[in-house]
């Protein structure tokens, strides 16, 4: 990674696991009481917020026995003394139906609660969530069975966030987020989010001086039986920034669905690697596997241009297929790389290269196999984490449910293609990518969005981060 991400890293909201914030805690014990009156002043401002001022308002607060009920213990006591009508209930004994009450703060639990935990219903009271919403794993997102969460319209965490307001249910009942810093150091964290500033901050600019070849990306994808696979990647890659964008599909001849201002380069049916080898000249980066195919003849090709070319290259689909399926396996193949190389896996796909599902913790999950490739790994998902060989990692938790459609794992190859064909680094082009692509999908249709769609949404996503009107 480039020293400039390495610095820009620091500047990101950092995300710690509860493992790594109870050692944050254990450090400051000295200090605990000081923190505990900042953590729960800055949840009594979030609960004024909510209730949109004091008078006249109604607050419930749910406190348990650690420090997340200490937490909610001030709060109460401050918006007390601000003129809102304020009772603390006791989780252990809390009532199946609170009163009615414009606001429920949730201090239950916090992220290291393993226990069953079922929230009571609050009517139609908005829920202010201390740290993690009560019963939702802090590493995981998940709700174990048996538990009942309050869904939270606002979860007020401390000093880092926490993996479990990003993934699995926990990504939803969480809310909107807000972090907020006690004075606390989280310590030489690795993992962060990233936001849109960050993107904008990261997206070059186009040099008066620039040319079609100034970023030029070569795309190898489609095939008789998925020609749009192709076609999607050409034109997310020109849409994302590509001055010149050349496909081939091995086998094929020109597509009239392919964009105009593609330039198509035939490959034979078979035996096609070193033909395509031939063909990098002046291109920058490369984007292989979409729509490919997993015949034996396609993965051995495959496999050869994705080894041999010393350009950065995007391996997606049934790229990934071809690494994983010859005897070495994929990790030792790709070790032997010197180019940058992204991998963008499913989950399914995951398992191909790995042996194995992501699992619940799918940060260490994706930092493991970049570790052991070589390579930057984004894997794919509601949120997205992007890990680089060095064990840094960016959690992307752009897009929604629309992306669930086929096709848009291809407009994300190529939107990364592009964006390495501009000599970004592979780390901040993944991660970037798939924050471009996620933010694409919220442009569009909140029903019956497709992967066609995509491309064309690109380009507001851009004039957004330079701040166009």
């Amino acid at each position: 990674m480039s020293a400039g991400a390495r610095s820009s890293l620091r500047r990101m909201l950092p995300i710690v696991t509860p493992a790594e914030m109870r050692a944050v805690d254990a450090a400051a014990a000295d200090r605990i009481d000081l923190l505990i009156e900042r953590a729960g002043a800055a949840v009594a401002r979030a609960a004024v917020r909510l209730l949109g001022g004091t008078y006249g308002r109604t607050a419930h607060v749910i406190v348990g026995p650690g420090n997340n009920g200490n937490d909610g213990r001030v709060a109460a006591r401050l918006l007390a003394d601000r003129g809102v009508r304020v009772r603390v209930f006791d989780a252990a004994a809390c009532p199946p139906v609170l009163p009615p009450a414009d606001l429920v703060i949730d201090a239950a639990y916090g992220t290291g609660f393993r226990g069953t935990w079922r929230a009571p219903d609050v009517g139609a009271a908005a829920v202010l969530a201390v740290d993690v919403p009560s019963g939702v794993d802090g590493l995981t997102g998940g709700v174990a069975p048996g538990n009942a969460v309050l869904a939270a319209d606002r979860t007020v965490t401390f000093v880092a966030l926490k993996p479990g307001l990003l993934f699995g249910e926990g990504r939803e009942l969480a809310g909107e987020l807000e972090l907020v810093d006690v004075g606390l150091d989280p310590g030489d964290v690795h993992t962060h989010l990233l936001q849109s500033a960050d993107v904008a901050d990261w997206l070059p600019a186009r040099t008066p001086d620039a040319h079609k070849w100034h970023a030029a990306v070569r795309v190898i994808a489609g095939s008789r039986t998925m020609p749009g696979a192709a076609v999607l990647a050409v034109a997310a890659a020109q849409r994302a920034g590509a001055g010149m964008v050349q496909w081939s599909t091995p086998g094929a001849d020109a597509a009239g669905s392919m964009p105009l201002e593609a330039v198509h380069r035939p490959l034979p049916a078979t035996a096609w690697a070193a033909e395509a080898l031939r063909s990098f000249d002046r291109f920058h980066a490369v984007v292989i596997g979409p729509g490919l195919g997993r015949l034996d003849d396609v993965a051995a090709n495959t496999r050869e241009v994705a080894i041999r070319t010393p350009l950065p290259i995007v391996v997606d689909g049934d790229g990934l297929f071809a690494l994983a399926w010859n005897a070495s396996g994929a990790a030792a193949l790709l070790r032997e790389r010197e180019a940058p190389t992204v991998l963008t896996p499913h989950d399914g796909e995951y398992q191909l290269l790995t042996g194995a599902r992501p699992g619940a913790d799918r940060i260490a999950a994706v930092r493991r196999l970049a570790t052991d490739t070589h390579t930057v790994v984004l894997l794919k998902g509601p949120t997205t984490v992007v890990a680089a060989p060095d064990g840094e990692v960016l959690v992307v938790r752009a897009g929604d449910a629309r992306l669930a459609t086929a096709g848009t794992g291809d407009v994300l190859a190529g939107v990364i293609g592009a964006l390495l064909a501009m000599r970004l680094d592979p780390f901040e082009a993944a991660a970037m990518g798939a924050w471009i692509h996620g933010r694409a999908a919220m442009h569009g249709p909140a029903d019956g969005l497709v992967a066609g769609d995509l491309p064309d949404l690109i380009p507001r996503v851009l004039a957004e981060l330079r701040g166009a009107p």
